[in-house]
Formats: structure tokens, C-alpha cells, sequence
């Protein structure tokens, strides 16, 4: 998914989540930006993410993110890939180990989300596009430098590990179908 295919994703983007109809325009308007996929992009730049279920869509895989230590999915920078689809398997690689996947190649979700500053990064915002993966459970799970943990949460539970309403957003989509 290139440039172009990203912004013809999101032109077509049916959402019946108020915030996410809010969100196209800001997305449409940064993809004007020859460099929004570049981290250096600022006030903001893209990003990919994975929605990773188990088979029987019960399931996510949520990893616990060092930096920002909160429970979320993995995802993160495009550092100049404008494959953004390429860059949440990427991720989801790198933070999860695993590297089976049954890939929807249409946007899941997406949001624009502030990070705080750290060090010599100002705050800024994650324009985050995200994919719906499908993995096996059993699948061997490695947990990267970039997590304290990564869990396979029940839908049933995930609000134990988070309250974002990104993630329940991404939740209610499976559950309602």
C-alpha cells in the first residue's frame, strides 16, 4: 500500500465511529506532506499498527510498550517506508517474534494520538493507520527491548490492561462485526 493507495484507502474509509470520521480529513491533509513518513515530520507523522487476534477472534495480542508504559498493539514509525501496511508487519514482528500471518490489506482502524515529549523529541502526534492480522495462538512469542511484556489478552479482559478507546474502538469493531 503506497501513497497513493493510502489515500484512496481512506477516501473510501466507511467508519461509524464519530472520531474516526474526524480523523480522514487530518490524515488526508498530512499525506500532502512529501515528508509525513518521516519520524522528523513534525508536529506529526504516520505510523502502522497491527490489531493481531487469535484464530478463533477471541483474543489480541497486546504488547506492554517500555517507553510508554501502557498495554497497546504493536505498531510504530515509518521512518520513510510509505508501505504503511509493510510497516505494521514489520513492527508486529519485531515486537511479538512471531512471523505468520493471515493479513486484511484494508485499513482496520485508524486515530491520531498525541505522544508526550521525551529527551530532545518534542510532543507530537501519530497519525496511525492499523491492520487486522490474524496469528496462531500457539505461535512462539518474543518480547523485544521495546516491551516489558507481550500477552495474549481475552476480549473479555482487555479492560484490566487498558481503558484506551482506541483499543476498545478496535475491540467493538470485532465484537459487532
Amino acid at each position: 500500500m503506497n501513497r497513493h493507495a493510502l489515500i484512496h484507502s481512506l477516501q473510501a474509509y466507511q467508519t461509524i465511529f464519530n472520531e474516526e470520521q474526524t480523523f480522514v480529513s487530518s490524515f488526508l491533509h498530512l499525506l500532502k506532506s512529501p515528508d509525513c513518513f518521516q519520524r522528523t515530520h513534525l508536529p506529526g507523522h504516520l505510523t502502522g499498527s497491527a490489531w493481531i487476534l487469535n484464530a478463533d477472534s477471541n483474543k489480541v495480542l497486546l504488547v506492554h510498550h517500555a517507553k510508554l508504559n501502557r498495554w497497546m498493539q504493536p505498531g510504530g514509525h515509518a521512518d520513510g517506508d510509505e508501505n504503511i501496511l509493510q510497516v505494521a508487519l514489520k513492527e508486529a514482528r519485531e515486537e511479538t517474534g512471531i512471523v505468520n500471518f493471515r493479513v486484511n490489506e484494508s485499513i482496520f482502524d485508524i486515530d491520531i494520538h498525541t505522544i508526550p515529549a521525551r529527551k530532545d523529541i518534542p510532543e507530537h502526534l501519530h497519525y496511525d493507520v492499523r491492520f487486522l492480522v490474524h496469528t496462531d495462538e500457539a505461535e512462539k512469542i518474543i518480547v523485544s527491548e521495546e516491551s516489558h511484556d507481550v500477552k495474549w489478552v481475552s476480549f473479555a479482559e482487555i479492560e484490566k490492561f487498558t481503558t484506551e478507546p482506541s483499543i476498545l474502538r478496535m475491540k467493538a469493531k470485532i465484537n459487532h462485526g
